[in-house]
């Protein structure tokens, strides 16, 4: 079996790819999983460094999202809603290998029209910013929601959520490339390039003078945002991605009356409030089984574990818009 192994901690572009590891055997309880494409993320660099705060015994394999099929090879257990052959994603440690082993309850089924690529991108981004936006922000059809670095993995998967919501939505991205994939991929209703001074400007004139009801912020510029809310706003704080922690002076939150909420989608669905996150995958796979939209992965596509160091380079390096997913197995059946 293929997988990025790894042995010894390292940045991933000096880990080789293992490629005579044995297919593994499920315990009690688990099926096996043939993987056929695994989501990448920028965890992914830090934890195979040992940088991260999940830190598995070496050697242990990288990745955490994936999409495949129920192995033909894999045992049933009793009460398990799959059977071989079925399509399936989920998120656990190990993704980047052909197969893997986990108990179904982390499992989901793929929804009809959804790509292995695009379901590897689902538990996480698409977790987050379902979580963020309908949850956390509730955000309301007709109200504008302000999303920023909208072009990046949970900003675009934000951007599409708002819209199926209703909602009215402004990206912000600093490259002419990166707005036109908000508009084309996104379906926003305007771009702004928040690396320019007075940005704020245009949001209000967009916005009538009203200012945006609801800011989506994984960069770090809740302060700057509050310069273009409306009153009652709400501003879901989801990482600092620019580096730079704020220091928010309370007058400001008390003059707008604004609330600012925090974000953890991965400690709320997996150890503080569970049946939450049981609530936000509903949602968000009954939004994509309407067709509501489909998840915006990077292009060209990556296709090989081979390629797996390269992927995660160019989501270090920012050249990545939408998420960027690694294909590891050709669907055949779906020809057939």
């Amino acid at each position: 079996m293929k997988a990025f192994q790894v042995s010894q901690l390292a940045h991933p572009s000096k880990i080789p790819l293992t490629t005579d590891l044995p297919v593994p055997e499920p315990k009690e309880g688990q099926v096996l999983v043939d993987v056929y494409a695994a989501g990448l993320n920028f965890f992914d660099i830090l934890q195979a460094q040992g940088l991260y705060q999940t830190k598995p015994p070496l050697p242990f394999i990288l990745g955490a999202e994936f999409a495949g099929r129920i192995s033909a090879s894999s045992p049933i257990p009793t009460g398990c809603p799959y059977k071989p052959g079925d399509k399936v994603f989920g998120y656990t440690q190990g993704a980047f290998a052909e197969h893997i082993c986990v108990h179904p309850k982390v499992l989901l089924p793929i929804p009809r029209g959804i790509s292995f690529e695009q379901a590897s991108a689902i538990p996480l981004t698409y977790g987050t910013s379902f979580f963020g936006i309908v949850e956390r922000a509730q955000a309301k059809s007709g109200e504008w929601v302000l999303i920023h670095a909208g072009a990046g993995g949970v900003g675009i998967a934000a951007c599409q959520i708002a819209k199926a919501v209703g909602c009215k939505v402004i990206a912000t991205a600093s490259s002419e490339d990166k707005r036109r994939i908000c508009t084309e991929r996104g379906g926003v209703d305007a771009v702004v390039d928040y690396s320019k001074d007075g940005w704020q400007k245009q949001v209000m004139d967009i916005t009538n003078g009203k200012g945006v009801d609801v800011v989506y912020d994984p960069v770090g510029l809740i302060l700057p945002s509050l310069k273009c809310t409306a009153w009652n706003a709400r501003i879901v704080v989801v990482g600092f991605a620019a580096g730079n922690i704020e220091k928010i002076p309370a007058n400001l939150i008390l003059l707008k009356q604004v609330s600012i909420v925090g974000l953890f989608w991965g400690e709320t669905a997996g150890k503080r409030d569970p049946k939450t996150g049981e609530k936000v995958m509903r949602g968000l796979l009954e939004m994509l089984s309407k067709g509501k939209f489909k998840p915006v992965t990077y292009e060209p596509q990556l296709l090989g574990l081979e390629r797996v160091s390269e992927g995660l380079k160019k989501l270090e390096d920012r050249k990545v818009w939408g998420r960027a997913v690694v294909s590891i197995k050709q669907d055949h059946q779906a020809k057939l």
